[in-house]
């Protein structure tokens, strides 16, 4: 018979003051935090390589990385719904249901990959079509075709952190994940630019690397999942070939809006790299340097997110009410005053930012920095808008709420944020700058829906 288990440290019942709360959302949060900064300083690493090479290879891999970042991001969407689904059932004790989530999450994204790969296989006629330069997008087209097989271990990966996440032992995530970065630094820098008596493989040298990368991260955490008592418990693998169609379809039904809303953003994104690669490579690459620390940034208020799914999801399978609601609010604290730090920093020094990204020596160098320091001043105003979105979406993740708040997303950052930056940089003529403005004020329209749709729903349960 399988022992209930103790939620209680995620969720306290006898300790609600806000002070408890706070702790709790550092001690969840942080790790994941972590996390996330060290998944993204593994891309980070590859386009700091990569910028040695010029301008080109870096627009490649600016193009490349978010082709392959829109797949696996979606497809990220079902090991998101994932984590609600476990801690609430983490929350009741229930051992059967996190077990059988766990089982049908993996087959989704399975299922999710296979489906995915003739987008990989075209994905140069993809970015041609998309108005891409057809140099950029044969060189972006080389990289891709390796790095689509780092795609599937690294959502298989993010499935197993779900139950990491969800029983507090996020720990794991932010070692496994650094290891990852360790690995990739390692091996990137040689392959790359040729050091050691190593061949210079350029971007396909970065795509080999994190092929080798993100299988060893699924390994890490699948070894750490069946050796430890608190994990081996759930079985995951026992039978892994029997369906449960109930919690597949759950995974499913709760996962693709999820997709959906994360896509609606994360493609607004993408949409931005290929409208700065029609006014040309010096803004494409400009652009690219300011996505990055706007990434960076936002990796913050992302694993807070997570543990606000966590946090909300645990107490309100417990039906702790009060739980929910300071959890809701010390997260969103939290993430405000991280962000508006954060946004303070990028808009006091702007181009000791940009020149992170770039060979200062190279003869293109000064036009890239002169039109990205405008640029990450104005990411410096994403972080709270943005932050405050993402802590929205993650508070409704935890309810199980996912599909308006994609119906909002969808609104927000497309009708609002995308018309908006067309306008902007196109008919109005304020080019790249123009971009960014248009899509900060979709990210504000959805922060604004977002935290309404929570505050409602709240109230009904009042």
């Amino acid at each position: 018979m399988d022992t209930p288990i103790d939620a209680r440290k995620l969720a306290p019942t006898t300790d609600n003051r806000w002070s408890a709360h706070f702790r709790a959302t550092l001690a969840l949060g942080v790790p994941l935090i972590g996390a996330q900064l060290a998944q993204l300083g593994i891309n980070t690493t590859d386009v700091m390589i990569v910028g040695r090479l010029g301008a080109e290879n870096l627009a490649a891999m600016v193009l490349a990385g978010q082709f392959l970042f829109t797949i696996l991001v979606f497809g990220s969407g079902f090991s998101i719904a994932v984590i609600p689904m476990v801690a609430q059932a983490y929350g009741r004790g229930d051992v059967v249901s996190v077990r059988r989530s766990l089982r049908m999450g993996l087959w989704v994204v399975l299922a999710y990959w296979v489906l995915m790969l003739p987008v990989f296989l075209n994905s140069e006629q993809i970015l041609l079509a998309a108005g891409q330069k057809p140099e950029v997008a044969a060189l972006a087209h080389g990289y891709i075709v390796i790095g689509q097989f780092a795609v599937l271990p690294g959502l298989l990966y993010n499935v197993l952190r779900a139950l990491v996440s969800a029983i507090g032992k996020a720990a794991v995530v932010l070692n496994v994940t650094i290891a990852m970065l360790v690995l990739n630094a390692a091996f990137a820098y040689p392959l790359v630019l040729g050091h050691f008596g190593l061949p210079a493989m350029g971007l396909r040298g970065a795509a080999i690397v994190s092929v080798v990368v993100q299988t060893a991260g699924f390994f890490f955490i699948l070894a750490y999942v069946q050796r430890r008592p608190e994990t081996r418990r759930y079985e995951i693998l026992v039978r892994f070939w029997r369906p449960d169609w109930k919690a597949f379809f759950e995974v499913v039904r709760l996962g693709l809006p999820i997709s959906v809303t994360i896509l609606a953003e994360v493609s607004l994104f993408t949409m931005a790299s290929l409208l700065m690669g029609r006014i040309g490579t010096i803004e494409l690459a400009a652009h690219g340097i300011a996505l990055q620390w706007a990434s960076i940034a936002f990796m913050i208020p992302l694993g807070l997110s997570q543990a606000a799914t966590v946090r909300v999801g645990v107490a309100h399978g417990q039906g702790d009410r009060v739980a929910l609601v300071r959890a809701a609010v010390s997260v969103s604290v939290l993430a405000c005053v991280i962000s508006a730090i954060g946004g303070l920093l990028f808009a006091i020094m702007p181009g000791f930012f940009a020149a992170w990204f770039l060979d200062t020596q190279s003869a293109e160098a000064p036009q890239v920095l002169a039109y990205a320091g405008p640029l990450i001043v104005i990411a410096g105003l994403f972080q709270l808008v943005d932050g405050l979105q993402v802590i929205a979406n993650g508070l409704l993740r935890g309810l199980k709420d996912a599909r308006v708040p994609m119906i909002l997303a969808l609104i927000a950052y497309w009708p609002i944020g995308f018309f908006l930056a067309w306008a902007l940089a196109f008919p109005l003529g304020f080019g790249g700058i123009g971009i960014w403005l248009g899509f900060l004020i979709g990210l504000l329209a959805a922060a604004v829906m977002l935290c309404a749709r929570f505050y409602i729903l709240m109230r009904r349960e009042a």
